[in-house]
C-alpha cells in the first residue's frame, strides 16, 4: 500500500450473520468508529474500507460451540493481510484466538464499551426481568457460558440455541412465541443504537461476561512498523491491561467457545482484580475465584529490547511494559489456581458432553 493510501477492512464477524445482514452493519459501525479516531489522530492520511466476508459468518445453522475453530472467522481476512491487499482489520477482540497465527499481531486495543450481558425480553415481558418470567419460559443464548451460569442462577428457566444475525434473533424473538427473552451482548446492541430495547442488563454477579468482549481490536502485521507505530495510538492502557489479564487466564486454560469460561475485570488505584470462572454445561459443576495485582508502574522512556513484545497476540508499544507483564502473570496465576482445583476435569467434560450434542 502507498503511504498515502493506507487502507483498513472491517470484518464481518460478530458471531450473528452473514453478507449484507446485521453483522455487516455492527462491524461496518464498529470499523467506521476505528477509522474516525485515525481520522482525527492522522488527517493526512486517507483510509479506504473494504467490506470482506468470512467463512464462519456463512454458518448460520450450527450453534457456535459446535463451530470449533475461531479461525472460521479470521483466516480469509488474514491472508489479504498477508498479501498486503489490505492494511488493518477490525475485530470484536473476544473473537480473535489468544495465539495468533505468526506475522500477525494486535496493534490496538481500543476502549472499551459495557462487556456485560444483556437481556432483550419478548414484548408481551416488557417490564419483567428474568427472575420475574414465569417458569419454564424459554431463553435463547447461543453461548455456552452464559447458558452455564443463567442455569445455575434461574434453575426455573430453560436455555435454548439461537442463531443467526441481530436482525434475526430480534425478529424470532418478537414475531414468534418460541423465546421469552434472549441474551446479547450489551455493546454491540449499543452499537447498532438498539438500547433501548434492553431490558436488563446481568451484573457480574449474575453473569460473568466473555474474555475481550466489549472492545475492539485492530490486527496488523506483526513486521509493519509503520502501521504498528501508527494504530498504537488507539491503544487505551485500562483495556489493554484488563483483556491482557483476561486473556492470559483463557490461554492457560487452554479454553474457547466450545467451554464455559468467563470473566471480569476491575482497574482501580493502580490495582488490577480479575475474576475467573469455569463451569459445567449445566452450571452445576463450577470454580470461581478472584486474584489482584499491582500494575502501577511507569512508561520506561528508553527503548528495550522487549518494547514490541507480544502478550497473548497484543503489542502495546505505549502501555508500560512491567505492568503488562503484571497483567499476564495475574491471568496465568489465577488458571493455574483454577486448574489446581480441577478446572481441567470440569472443563473437559463440558467439551466432551458439547462435541457429543
Amino acid at each position: 500500500m502507498a503511504k498515502s493510501s493506507l487502507a483498513t477492512v472491517w470484518m464481518v464477524y460478530s458471531l450473528y450473520g452473514a453478507l449484507l445482514s446485521a453483522s455487516l452493519q455492527l462491524a461496518r459501525i464498529q470499523t467506521d468508529s476505528v477509522v474516525e479516531m485515525l481520522r482525527e489522530l492522522y488527517p493526512d492520511l486517507r483510509f479506504e474500507i473494504v467490506a470482506m466476508s468470512t467463512t464462519g459468518d456463512k454458518i448460520l445453522d450450527t450453534a457456535l460451540s459446535k463451530i470449533g475453530e475461531k479461525s472460521l472467522f479470521t483466516k480469509e481476512l488474514e491472508n489479504a493481510l498477508e498479501r498486503n491487499e489490505v492494511d488493518l482489520v477490525v475485530h470484536s477482540l473476544k473473537d480473535l484466538p489468544t495465539t495468533l497465527p505468526p506475522g500477525f499481531t494486535i496493534g490496538a486495543v481500543c476502549k472499551r464499551e459495557n462487556p456485560l450481558d444483556a437481556v432483550v425480553f419478548h414484548p408481551k415481558n416488557c417490564g419483567k426481568t428474568l427472575s420475574l418470567l414465569p417458569e419454564k419460559s424459554v431463553i435463547g443464548t447461543s453461548s455456552l457460558r452464559r447458558a452455564a451460569q443463567l442455569k445455575k442462577k434461574f434453575p426455573q428457566l430453560e436455555f435454548r440455541d439461537i442463531r443467526g444475525n441481530l436482525n434475526t434473533r430480534l425478529k424470532k424473538l418478537d414475531e414468534k412465541e418460541d423465546f421469552s427473552a434472549i441474551i446479547l451482548a450489551a455493546a454491540g446492541l449499543k452499537r447498532m443504537g438498539w438500547e433501548n430495547r434492553i431490558g436488563q442488563l446481568l451484573s457480574p454477579e449474575d453473569c460473568l461476561y466473555a474474555v475481550g468482549q466489549g472492545a475492539l481490536a485492530v490486527e496488523v502485521r506483526a513486521k509493519d512498523q509503520e502501521i504498528l507505530n501508527m494504530v498504537s495510538a488507539l491503544h487505551d492502557a485500562d483495556t489493554v491491561l484488563r483483556c491482557i489479564a483476561e486473556r492470559a487466564f483463557m490461554k492457560r486454560l487452554e479454553g474457547g467457545c466450545s467451554v464455559p469460561v468467563a470473566v471480569n475485570t476491575v482497574l482501580k488505584d493502580g490495582q488490577l482484580y480479575l475474576t475467573g470462572a469455569v463451569y459445567s454445561l449445566d452450571g452445576s459443576d463450577s470454580l470461581k475465584e478472584t486474584m489482584q495485582t499491582s500494575v502501577n508502574y511507569p512508561q520506561q522512556t528508553e527503548d528495550g529490547p522487549n518494547d514490541d513484545a507480544q502478550r497473548v497476540g497484543i503489542t502495546a508499544k505505549n502501555v508500560p511494559g512491567r505492568a503488562q507483564e503484571a497483567a499476564e502473570n495475574l491471568g496465568v496465576e489465577l488458571a493455574s489456581l483454577l486448574l489446581s482445583k480441577g478446572a481441567k476435569h470440569i472443563l473437559s467434560v463440558a467439551r466432551q458432553l458439547n462435541d457429543a450434542r
